[in-house]
């Protein structure tokens, strides 16, 4: 393997994407260097990177010009904004999607958070980015809410590539791959060629450690203090054993036949938010084949500089990621309060991106009209 700490993740099969994305990076080319030099083959986005990005520096000044000149309005105007950059993301990623046959080199876009509990808009939103940024190595965000999980199907049955996000549980992870696989039998009964239609799930790590940690201290206990930083780890290994499971028998077999590809698991927020930890825990530690590492800049740097990548750290380990379920459930954690509180949190969260980003757009219309 590698001494490459970056190389090495990748030849075990991990794909490298950056969780980042501005029209800085991609006109002044530390996108198209992190593709060269540091094994970046996708890039994942979402309502608070494009917040960040749009509240920095004057880089988006002239289209907002344009667009104020032209009276958009700010939801037309945030629109046009985040499909250009992620349109030019795509075209960056394009020989890389065309030489993995279409597994990497993928760039998403997220639908309105505010739609996360609207299925029908939902559907409506993804199939309107898609038309929007029109590259085929796009994958269109939708949240694993209650209400997302029919249009997860049914954008899928479009012919459209799907980045599922917010998966917390390992139960709801399981309803995803229903989802995803139904999409695709309604897609194949369309006449939509499935070699075509590719899908990722986002599943969460860092958050789930944050809050367990916040509530196995609460508790104050040798026992719970004992299991401090072990949810995260244990929770991406189960849900990598029902990867595994979903994935075979016949009703599988019979859309592999015809060219679909496995939804892969993507292990999302894997950035440490707990100083107590190593800054590439999240990364380290999920290192398995067919599976996605997003993760910010400074994680990339950090595994650049002084990951372990040491082979399969996930599989046959199920065993042993329910015995630390089993032992939070036994301290008094409730885990099913757990996962609703991170899901609300995380649609939450991204909600509020979404308006600050409606607020910035707002002020740099208003500004470039005078």
């Amino acid at each position: 393997m590698s001494t490459n700490p970056l190389a090495a993740l990748s030849d075990a099969g991990v794909s490298i994407w950056l969780d980042d994305l501005s029209r800085e990076r991609l006109n002044t080319g530390n996108l198209a260097g992190l593709i060269a030099d540091q094994h970046v083959v996708g890039v994942t986005t979402n309502p608070t990177i494009f917040a960040t990005a749009l509240s920095n520096g004057s880089v988006y000044d002239e289209q907002v010009r344009e667009l104020a000149a032209r009276g958009a309005d700010t939801d037309a105007a945030v629109r046009e904004i985040t499909t250009t950059d992620v349109r030019n993301a795509c075209d960056l990623f394009r020989d890389l999607y065309t030489a993995t046959d279409g597994v990497d080199g993928r760039v998403s876009i997220e639908v309105d958070p505010r739609l996360a509990n609207d299925t029908e808009a939902t559907v409506a939103e993804a199939l309107d980015l898609a038309k929007a940024v029109d590259r085929p190595n796009l994958l269109v965000k939708i949240p694993a809410t209650v209400e997302g999980l029919p249009a997860i199907t049914r954008v899928l049955a479009e012919g459209i590539s799907v980045n599922v996000t917010l998966i917390f549980s390992v139960e709801r992870y399981r309803l995803v791959m229903e989802a995803f696989i139904a999409g695709l039998e309604q897609a194949k009964a369309g006449g939509h060629d499935l070699r075509g239609i590719h899908s990722v799930a986002s599943f969460f790590v860092s958050r789930v450690d944050t809050e367990i940690d916040k509530r196995l201290d609460a508790l104050g206990t040798p026992e719970a203090a004992a299991l401090r930083g072990k949810a995260a780890i244990a929770n991406a290994v189960l849900a990598y054993a029902a990867y595994e499971e979903t994935f075979t028998g016949e009703r599988w077999e019979a859309l592999a036949a015809e060219g679909a590809r496995a939804q892969r698991p993507l292990w999302a927020s894997t950035g440490v938010k707990d100083p107590q930890y190593s800054d590439t825990r999240y990364v380290d530690q999920l290192v398995v084949a067919d599976t996605v590492n997003t993760m910010p800049e400074k994680t990339l740097h950090a595994v650049a500089d002084h990951g372990k990548i040491e082979g399969d750290k996930v599989t046959g380990r199920a065993a042993e990621a329910q015995e630390v379920f089993d032992g939070l459930v036994g301290v008094g954690i409730d885990l099913d309060d757990v996962f609703v509180a991170l899901e609300t949190e995380g649609v939450d969260k991204f909600e509020k991106s979404w308006a600050e980003l409606l607020d910035t757009v707002t002020g740099q219309l208003n500004q470039a009209k005078g």
